[in-house]
């Protein structure tokens, strides 16, 4: 149990002009699947006393500025202190195996690497790049507040969903990933498997569409083809019959 905290002590916050305040106003942050998922996970590890103080703040605009490095949240957050408070989200850069993981997904996943690089990111990563347990994350400030998080981290956690539901792809920032390294990671093993196939003698096709069978006299106007019939021939039983016989011919191609 975390000791108990008197915030009083503290003041009020300090109002802050020109702050990254949130465009949601009231329920919960996180409009698109990215930033949603993102503020599930924090908030399914973390203290909820103090992300709901987050989200206040996060709404107040008391976050001054913030910045995305690889793996890491950096921002300024005014409190109630004359000085903003200097506010660290950390997340757990992903494992060599676990990018390896990410890259075959996106190589055997067709369209999704220019689907990537075009600024979208697929929710189909999302178990690959969100983050699942308390290890993956990490918070501090230099507040007084020893809470796992402080509402000054908390506001920056939602600040972070609203920014991932404009540009998902920076989660791969915060997992200590490179775009440029990952798609030239996937090119690269995209080339060693065209180097040990190069005629594509191993590769999977696509099974072959079924065409649906439908007799050529299927698709005639039956008025105009016994019209045609009809001049062929002085009698109507003869130009019958000759009708008879085609359908029968068209007939013995179905299958």
């Amino acid at each position: 149990m975390s000791p108990y905290i008197d915030y009083s002590e503290f003041g009020k916050r300090r109002p802050v002009r020109g702050g990254v305040e949130a465009r949601s106003r009231r329920g919960g942050f996180g409009r698109t699947w990215w930033g949603k998922a993102l503020i599930d996970a924090v908030e399914r590890m973390a203290e909820p006393g103090r992300m709901s103080r987050g989200r206040t703040y996060a709404r107040a605009g008391q976050v001054v500025s913030y910045r995305i490095e690889l793996g890491a949240v950096t921002a300024e957050v005014q409190g109630s202190q004359p000085r903003p408070f200097t506010s660290i989200f950390t997340v757990r850069p992903l494992r060599e195996e676990e990018i390896e993981l990410l890259i075959e997904t996106i190589r055997d996943a067709p369209g999704m690497l220019a689907e990537i690089a075009s600024g979208a990111l697929p929710t189909d990563l999302g178990p690959l790049l969100l983050p699942t347990t308390a290890a993956d994350l990490d918070f501090s400030c230099s507040c007084p507040d020893p809470g796992w998080p402080c509402k000054h981290v908390a506001a920056v956690c939602y600040l972070l969903a609203e920014r991932l539901d404009e540009r998902p792809r920076e989660i791969l920032t915060l997992r200590g990933l490179d775009l440029d390294t990952l798609i030239g990671g996937i090119e690269r093993d995209l080339r060693a498997t065209d180097a040990t196939d190069p005629y594509g003698d191993d590769a999977q096709l696509p099974d072959l569409p079924k065409l649906e069978f439908r007799p050529a006299l299927d698709d005639l106007d039956q008025m105009l083809l016994r019209k045609a019939m009809r001049m062929t021939a002085d009698e109507e039983s003869v130009a019958a019959a000759g009708l008879r016989e085609l359908t029968a011919l068209y007939g013995s191609f179905d299958g």
